[in-house]
């Protein structure tokens, strides 16, 4: 039914007893999984320290979160399910109740995405970006409105393997490629399903990756000002106290998928108001 794909770069270590351990515990068949590193180089580097039986194939895609992550759109069949999950997840959990109980069965509950996705005719899933019950508590399990989808783990079916760009990012949002991906799949699809009862707990500006922190501060301020530029509507912006700059979505009012209804209502008066001039000059 899925396949997982594990971007990476410069974690072989972190990913073997991180992530892969995971999603072994977690009952996901090895046969599944693919891991994406950025060149050659990589590709040997990780083919000499991760076991082969903790994966299925490791794939030369692109240098950049961005990018790699476009690239594993278009490296997947249209209409395959694609599990996008980090190369440092220690584990999944699920808010149940007041405790903070550890997804036994992560295979399953990949299955059971599919299934919301179906369910809600929707082509994109995510969890909780942060893994703490503190701020899960009172939240509604499952949403389908505009709300962040975290790049740590995610899901979506392809659906851009016949020229269609419309949800691939630009390169201006690496760093924060998430939200625009985020926002891509709501606009066009009107809705994107969040899993408010899970959320995994990892290690955010560790070694490898995207780089040190002082590097992600620069590359953040490009991405958020490219963000706010393009989405306008969508963005508000605001600073840490690290200097770090955040972007956050802007409710909508109007619901999930109304701005499509908007446009296509437009159109459809302007076409009555043609006809009606059409009429009139006869």
């Amino acid at each position: 039914m899925y396949v997982v794909a594990i971007p990476s770069y410069n974690r072989a270590e972190s990913l073997v007893k991180k992530t892969l351990a995971t999603l072994k515990r977690g009952k996901v068949p090895a046969s599944k999984i693919h891991i994406f590193v950025a060149n050659k180089t990589e590709e040997k580097i990780y083919k000499e320290n991760v076991p082969q039986n903790l994966y299925h194939k490791i794939v030369v895609g692109k240098l950049g979160i961005s990018n790699q992550r476009n690239f594993i759109k278009k490296y997947f069949k249209e209409g395959q399910y694609v599990v996008s999950i980090d190369d440092d997840v220690e584990r999944l959990f699920r808010l149940q109740g007041e405790k903070e109980i550890t997804i036994a069965n992560i295979d399953g509950f990949f299955k059971k995405a599919y299934q919301e996705l179906k369910k809600h005719k929707l082509f994109l899933w995510g969890i909780y970006p942060i893994g703490n019950t503190f701020f899960m508590k009172g939240k509604n399990k499952l949403t389908t409105d505009l709300r962040f989808i975290i790049g740590v783990l995610h899901g979506y079916i392809v659906r851009n393997q016949k020229g269609d760009r419309s949800l691939q990012t630009n390169a201006g949002s690496e760093g924060k490629e998430d939200y625009e991906q985020t926002l891509l799949y709501y606009l066009k699809d009107g809705g994107v399903i969040r899993f408010n009862d899970v959320a995994a707990k990892t290690r955010f500006f560790a070694p490898g990756g995207l780089g040190d922190v002082k590097k992600r501060i620069i590359s953040s301020k490009k991405a958020v000002k490219y963000l706010k530029k393009t989405y306008p509507d969508y963005i508000t912006v605001y600073h840490r106290d690290s200097g770090m700059a955040e972007v956050k979505f802007v409710k909508q009012k109007n619901g999930a998928g109304t701005t499509k209804k908007i446009k296509s209502t437009k159109k459809k008066r302007t076409l009555q108001q043609r006809r009606k001039t059409k009429k009139k000059s006869k």
